[in-house]
C-alpha cells in the first residue's frame, strides 16, 4: 500500500476488510488504533512499516493492517478497540495512553504493543517492565523528571520569562500528571505556572489567547497525543504571539518551533513495528520489556531564536544534539 493509501486508510473506523484480505487470506492483520486524526501520522508512517519489514513483514505481501482513528475523540477509543477485537486481528497496536488503556480494557487475550509518552505502570499498561506479564508491552518515550528539564531549558533560553504557561490536556491523564513535578521545578526556579487546558483544537486557539492576553512570556506543552499532533497549529501560534516554546518532539524544531528535547519519536515507531513483527513470529508480548527511551535529544532552531530576539546561550548550542539554521 502506498503512503498516500496509508494515511487515507488511517481516517476510517468503518467496518470494512481490505481487499487484501480476500486476494490473500493468509496475511496477518494488525489492527491499529490512533487517537489522533489521520493526517497527523504521515512522518511516522515510514519508520513504522521499516520496523515491520526488519521483522519480515511488509504490508500487502504478509501482512494487512486494519486502521481505526477516533479523530482527537479520546470517548471514541472503546469502541474503536473492541471493533478490532471483534475483526480478531493479530494484534492491535495503539498509540498513545488512552489508546492504550481503552486496547486493554477491550481484550486481555490479543497481544497489545503500545507506544506513548506514558509512564505504563503508573498507567496500569503493565505490571513491570522488564516482563510485563499478560498481554501488553510496547515502546515509552517516558522518563521521570524529563517535564522539569524541559522547563529548566526553557528558563536558560529565555530568562527574563517569569511566567509560564503549561498546556494540559484535561482528558489525558499522562498530560496531567506532569504538573505536579512542573510545580515543584518551577518552585525551585523561582517561575510562576499558569495552566492552560485544551482538549480540541479549538481549545488550543483559546489558550493561546489567554497566554496573550495574561502576557505570559513563555509556553511548555506537556506530552498529550493532541498536542503533538496538532503540532503545526502549536508552533504557528507561538510564531505568530512571538511566545517562546520548549516542544516534546524534535518534528516542532523542523516546523520552525524554538527548541525541543525528547527521544526520537521516529526511532520508536520503528521499534515498534518491530516488536509487533516479533509477535507475530511467536514472541509473547508478556515476555518482551517494555522498551525505553536510551538517548534524549536537544534541539534548537536557530532561525526562530533570531525571529524572537533570544540570544541562545552558549552553553545551551554547545550541548544541543541539533541545530537548525
Amino acid at each position: 500500500m502506498k503512503r498516500r493509501e496509508f494515511i487515507a486508510g488511517l481516517g476510517s473506523a468503518a467496518a470494512c476488510p481490505l481487499a487484501a484480505h480476500t486476494q490473500q487470506p493468509t496475511l496477518s492483520v494488525i489492527g491499529i488504533l490512533n487517537p489522533n486524526p489521520p493526517d497527523t501520522m504521515a512522518f511516522f508512517v515510514g519508520p513504522f512499516l521499516e520496523g515491520l519489514k526488519e521483522g519480515g513483514y511488509v504490508e500487502g505481501r504478509n501482512a494487512a493492517i486494519e486502521y481505526r482513528s477516533a479523530e482527537s475523540r479520546n470517548d471514541r477509543l472503546p469502541l474503536l478497540a473492541n471493533d478490532l477485537v471483534q475483526r480478531q486481528v493479530k494484534v492491535i497496536v495503539a498509540f498513545g495512553g488512552p489508546a492504550a488503556v481503552a486496547a486493554k480494557t477491550a481484550t486481555s487475550i490479543i497481544p497489545i504493543v503500545f507506544q506513548s509518552g506514558v509512564d505504563p505502570i503508573t498507567a496500569g499498561l503493565v505490571a513491570r517492565l522488564n516482563r510485563p506479564g499478560e498481554n501488553v508491552t510496547g515502546v515509552t518515550n517516558f522518563s521521570a523528571g524529563i517535564a522539569a528539564k524541559r522547563l529548566s531549558l526553557l528558563h536558560q533560553i529565555a530568562p527574563r520569562a517569569v511566567s509560564i504557561g503549561v498546556l494540559v490536556d484535561p482528558t489525558n491523564i499522562p498530560s496531567q500528571a506532569q504538573v505536579p513535578e512542573l510545580q515543584e521545578a518551577a518552585e525551585a526556579l523561582n517561575l510562576r505556572l499558569t495552566i492552560l487546558n485544551a482538549s480540541t483544537e479549538y481549545e488550543i486557539d483559546t489558550a493561546f489567547a489567554t497566554l496573550v492576553q495574561q502576557r505570559i512570556g513563555a509556553l511548555l506543552p506537556t506530552d498529550a497525543s493532541l498536542f503533538n499532533a496538532r503540532r503545526e497549529q502549536l508552533v504557528t501560534l507561538a510564531r505568530f504571539n512571538a511566545i517562546p516554546a520548549i516542544y516534546t518532539f524534535r518534528e516542532f524544531v523542523t516546523l520552525g518551533g524554538l527548541m525541543s528535547y525528547a527521544s526520537s519519536i521516529a526511532d520508536s515507531m520503528r521499534r515498534t513495528g518491530n516488536y509487533v513483527a516479533r509477535i507475530l513470529n511467536g514472541d509473547r508480548p508478556g515476555d518482551l520489556p517494555v522498551q525505553l527511551p536510551t538517548k534524549f535529544e536537544l534541539a534548537i532552531n536557530l532561525k526562530t531564536a533570531k525571529a524572537l530576539g533570544i540570544e541562545v546561550p552558549a552553553g545551551l548550542l554547545a550541548v544541543a544534539d541539533e541545530v537548525i539554521e
